[in-house]
């Protein structure tokens, strides 16, 4: 049986599946990972959210690494492994999905941002670190470019930064409380390309398993968890998940 046929039979027999993405998903639309042989973190450290906060430095660093990376962001488009995410939303055989993802292209697939639980927060937008007010990119970016600086929060003075949770940050609850529900509802759990290796939001497919769920783990790194999923794929997830889907 092929890897896309195995992983069809679980998401039949499935009553509500649980969906957890990782920067894996994305790679295909152009947007390099983390922890891979190219990934981000291969050629520099992230900055800790302390620094960003404390450091004036750090925090002109960090706005300088988002404007870089932001015509890439800007043209990446969904693929088609987004397209089979929102296939089994569409369907109803998954309520939501959980992302560690920060690039907005579930919801460019055509998921509704209520369905889309954000762990690490999104990327394509600034927000006030006091207000929560939002800031657009592409007017920080224009304030970048000419005053060397993001300014501060028009609404209340406070410092912005990327809609992100960084390094050091707390995670945001609501957020982590509706992945824990999902979680706890589902019997087939199926990661896509995640390391499981961050936590606490790797902790997910753990407390699936535990709790009597299928586990599914498609992903071309091996992760911490291989060895108590059910089905393991070490393959491209637009080609392997849009084949068992039937997605295009």
């Amino acid at each position: 049986m092929s890897e896309a046929a195995a992983l069809r039979r679980l998401i039949e027999a499935a009553g509500r599946i649980a969906i957890f993405t990782g920067a894996g998903i994305s790679t295909d639309s152009g947007i390099p990972d983390f922890r891979g042989t190219n990934g981000v973190w291969t050629k520099m450290a992230p900055i800790l959210f302390q620094d960003f906060v404390t450091d004036p430095t750090a925090r002109r660093e960090a706005w300088r690494r988002r404007f870089d990376s932001d015509d890439v962001m800007r043209a990446a488009r969904p693929n088609r492994g987004h397209r089979a995410v929102a296939l089994l939303l569409h369907q109803g055989r998954a309520r939501a999905v959980i992302t560690q993802n920060i690039d907005g292209l579930h919801q460019a697939s055509g998921i509704p941002d209520d369905q889309v639980i954000e762990l690490h927060g999104n990327s394509t937008y600034g927000a006030c670190l006091d207000c929560g007010m939002r800031h657009e990119i592409i007017d920080l970016r224009a304030a970048f470019a000419r005053d060397g600086d993001v300014p501060p929060c028009r609404a209340c003075g406070g410092l912005v930064k990327t809609a992100t949770i960084s390094f050091g940050q707390s995670m945001p609850e609501e957020p982590m409380r509706r992945a824990q529900a999902e979680t706890l509802a589902a019997d087939l759990f199926i990661v896509l390309g995640s390391s499981l290796v961050v936590h606490p939001a790797a902790g997910f497919p753990e407390l699936a398993k535990r709790r009597g769920a299928r586990l599914v783990i498609l992903n071309r790194q091996e992760t911490p968890l291989d060895g108590i999923a059910d089905l393991v794929i070490r393959n491209g997830i637009a080609e392997v998940l849009g084949s068992a889907t039937g997605a295009n």
